[in-house]
């Protein structure tokens, strides 16, 4: 029986993984609640299924027998992450997943006790968020190991798929986040902006977003002062910033509905050939309190083609030991500074 589960197997990011996992002869079970959509998928792919939702723990705890990771792709984390973390904890199954959202990364955290004691490895945030954010920090961190304040920023070219865009719809609901003094404090949206330039010497306007590094290159760094920027058009600022005031309005529950309906009708996901002609970059500068600083740069292939190749490394690495130490890690902990540059497509780029 297989070893691997990716639940969400169904969705746009998981139909990329199980994929890849398929052609990697890996054979994973897929999984998720959309019968017809597992089936169809599990048929192409000549792998085994099972279907079932996440309302039930008893039949969640059930439905992960004879497994021993789960790479769990069904969002909006902030209502799926809880009943399947608890469900993997109840059996003793490690647990992966490709969130981004702050709250997630904190739930998760709070389970690290528990983990430890049962061996089982928790380890969200497996994708494009946040391994080649937490990885450029955390190699920052070798770099200037007193430093004080940590600057994140990522440009990802070819749009987002429909449950990345439905995310960032309840992220408008809860603003802004920074890490200031080592606690994680509510900003207003896009409280900040500033250029990034590129290695093709091209400046690109970011504001500050609340990527999940807020909190997890705090994990992998302990550095007490971390903001995270995306490259994004200066018109786009100017509507985040209108937005401030629109919050009441977004955070009215038809509201949100009615956005996410509207993405689920009309955004597919970027394609295979907008993918292929996109990528990422990833900047990162540390400072400490003499004003030293130290500056890296990655650039690497769309954030989806990465989450692929990335949260599938990290279920091998664990498929393949027997007893890995058990407890909350973020990709760097458990994989090394360099786990990014491993990746196809991904190379290191020096800054002045």
């Amino acid at each position: 029986m297989t070893k691997l589960m990716i639940y969400g197997a169904n969705g746009y990011t998981g139909r990329l993984i199980a994929h890849e996992a398929a052609k990697r002869g890996l054979k994973p079970m897929l999984a998720g609640r959309n019968r017809d959509a597992v089936d169809a998928l599990a048929g192409e792919l000549g792998l085994s299924r099972r279907v079932f939702d996440l309302a039930d723990p008893i039949e969640v705890a059930r439905n992960l027998d004879g497994v021993s990771v789960v790479l769990h792709c069904a969002g909006p984390f902030s209502r799926t992450a809880a009943p399947m973390l608890d469900a993997c904890l109840a059996v003793n199954v490690h647990y992966l997943d490709i969130t981004g959202e702050i709250d997630v990364f904190e739930l998760c955290h709070r389970a690290h006790a528990r983990a430890k004691h049962q061996g089982v490895v928790v380890l969200p945030g497996s994708g494009f968020d946040v391994v080649p954010t937490d990885c450029t920090a955390a190699m920052l961190k070798q770099r200037l190991p007193d430093a004080q304040s940590l600057v994140l920023a990522f440009e990802a070219g070819g749009g987002p798929s429909p449950g990345t865009a439905k995310t960032s719809v309840e992220g408008l609901r809860n603003g802004g986040r920074a890490r200031i003094g080592g606690e994680l404090r509510g900003v207003p949206l896009a409280w900040k902006t500033r250029a990034f330039v590129r290695e093709d010497g091209k400046s690109r306007t970011a504001m500050t977003i609340p990527w999940g590094d807020v909190y997890t290159a705090f994990v992998s760094t302990g550095i007490p002062n971390i903001e995270t920027y995306m490259v994004v058009p200066p018109k786009t600022i100017q509507r985040m910033r209108w937005m401030r005031y629109a919050r009441p309005l977004v955070q009215l529950p038809f509201v949100e509905n009615f956005m996410k309906r509207r993405i689920e009708r009309t955004n597919p996901g970027p394609s295979e050939e907008r993918r292929r002609d996109s990528g990422c970059y990833v900047w990162g500068e540390v400072r400490n309190a003499a004003g030293k600083e130290a500056k890296l740069a990655l650039a690497a292939p769309n954030g989806y083609d990465l989450t692929v190749t990335a949260s599938l490394g990290i279920a091998e690495h664990l498929l393949a030991r027997t007893n890995p130490p058990g407890g909350y890690y973020t990709p760097s902990q458990l994989m090394g500074a360099d786990y990014v540059l491993k990746l196809p497509g991904a190379r290191l780029i020096e800054q002045p």
